[in-house]
């Protein structure tokens, strides 16, 4: 076995020389990484970047896509070049984390690297004579709560117990080992399934080093038997793959046959990992692209959306009703444990234009038991009218629906891009997938937001009564 790799293309080369692999080193996709980046993040920790160092990565990747086998190599590479580390691995089955210990059992039962073991391989085990050693981990709060490990690698994250997950954020350590620094770090290794799962979550936020790929970024190299203008390939590809410098583990004739097997949204989401599946999403019409805007408008009547909360927050949300009759979301209040009052004060402080009415939860009309007054009353005391409509949640929703997805096509609500909680509710809004016949979303987060915008909604655009009964022409 080689001496330790101390730039890419001698890591990239060793990998090849001793493993037997070839890992992609080229995104083709723009904004997406290569494989092999991820594994550079992994093995260097940071010494070869000119920018801060984030122990913490998310591997979005796509089915497929070689992430477990990168899992694999990455512990491959600590447990041999950084002796002493404790790697553990934890994934969103027992079978799934089995998944990554084979690669694991496989690379050290090479010639190479067999002299490296101490003692058998177990089945959730194996230790080198350097004392480092990778575990599989079961997904249980004791299993998870008891470790103190440099590395924790979660495969297929998506899949997690919410309080497993909960509790592996408190496990790792960081060490000087034989004079090199190991960064305590948790990877995560996940396709997207859900807009309101784990992985949306961890996607959003800034402190983890986020490497995203798909199919079109593992394509092996493509020769000369493939006409690109006749590809089904070619709109991702555009080429790409007949670089002669390509490396990558997926075939040309496996990509185009698992694309002709799936529907579009799934193709877009499983393996090109552009956006997840959003079959159980309240408004999968939602697009950034589409509803988000950083213009503030000139023109309109400022009007307000209101969901009330204590320990669950309470919303608010601006609003610029254009003459064009475009509504126009400028900034949102968020916030939870307040009283009313304090939330009447924050909202006549802000620098917008008091609202004409504010649309708000009918449940406001209440009164309160010790006071003998509703949350309605007191918002008209403070001079922010109040209208309140009661309709179905599946019937208000469906007027949200008509704003961002008209008949003529042309989107009638769009929201600043500064009323981030919004937005994420929006796309994280969901059904029960359990429950596939259940109307009713999910009350898990997401909603206070989204119905705010609903209250707002259904009191503008449903300005009149239906009744439902015998009539005559």
């Amino acid at each position: 076995m080689s001496d330790c790799p101390t730039t890419p293309d001698a890591l990239h080369t060793w990998i090849q020389e001793n493993l037997g692999l070839n890992i992609a080193n080229k995104a083709v996709i723009p904004g997406h990484a290569a494989p092999f980046d991820y594994l550079k993040h992994a093995f260097f920790e940071g010494a070869l970047s000119q920018k801060p160092h984030l122990p913490d990565s998310l591997i979005w990747a796509n089915r497929g896509g070689g992430k477990t086998l990168l899992g694999a190599i990455a512990t491959t590479l600590d447990l041999l070049f950084k002796p002493g580390i404790q790697v553990r691995i934890l994934a969103g089955s027992f079978e799934q984390a089995q998944r990554m210990h084979e690669h694991l059992r496989a690379f050290f039962e090479r010639d190479s690297l067999k002299e490296k073991v101490q003692g058998k391989i177990t089945d959730q085990r194996i230790r080198l004579i350097n004392t480092s050693a990778v575990e599989i981990l079961s997904q249980s709060q004791p299993s998870v709560r008891g470790q103190r490990p440099h590395k924790l690698r979660c495969d297929e994250v998506e899949l997690f117990d919410p309080d497993v997950w909960a509790a592996a954020q408190l496990t790792t350590r960081s060490a000087i080992l034989e004079g090199q620094l190991v960064h305590g770090a948790i990877e995560c290794f996940s396709t997207m399934h859900h807009v309101h799962g784990i992985m949306s979550k961890l996607v959003e936020d800034p402190g983890r080093q986020l490497f995203k790929w798909g199919v079109i970024d593992n394509l092996e190299r493509c020769d000369d038997r493939y006409d690109c203008e006749n590809c089904t390939l070619f709109p991702e590809c555009n080429r790409a793959a007949k670089d002669k410098t390509r490396s990558g583990h997926i075939t040309i004739p496996d990509a185009r046959r698992m694309k002709s097997r799936v529907s579009l949204n799934t193709w877009n989401s499983e393996m090109l990992c552009i956006r997840p599946v959003r079959t159980d999403a309240v408004f999968p019409e939602f697009d950034r692209e589409l509803h988000i805007t950083t213009d503030e408008p000139t023109q309109g009547t400022w009007l307000g959306g209101m969901d009330f909360g204590m320990r669950a927050p309470t919303v608010f949300l601006w609003a610029v009703h254009e003459p064009s009759g475009r509504l126009v979301i400028v900034d949102e209040h968020h916030q939870s444990n307040l009283t009313l009052p304090n939330h009447i004060k924050r909202i006549l402080a802000s620098h917008h234009p008091r609202p004409s009415w504010v649309g708000a939860d009918p449940a406001g009309e209440a009164r309160n038991d010790q006071s003998g007054r509703s949350n309605v009353q007191l918002l008209d005391e403070a001079g922010l009218p109040v209208k309140t409509r009661r309709m179905s949640v599946a019937q208000s929703n469906n007027l949200v629906r008509a704003r961002l997805q008209p008949a003529d096509g042309t989107p009638t609500l769009v929201i600043h891009k500064r009323c981030t909680r919004l937005i994420e509710s929006l796309e994280q809004y969901h059904y029960d997938p359990q429950r596939p016949f259940v109307e009713e979303p999910v009350k898990d987060g997401p909603d206070h937001a989204a119905d705010a915008l609903r209250y707002l909604i259904v009191n503008l655009d449903a300005e009149f009564r239906t009744d439902t009964g015998d009539y005559a022409c």
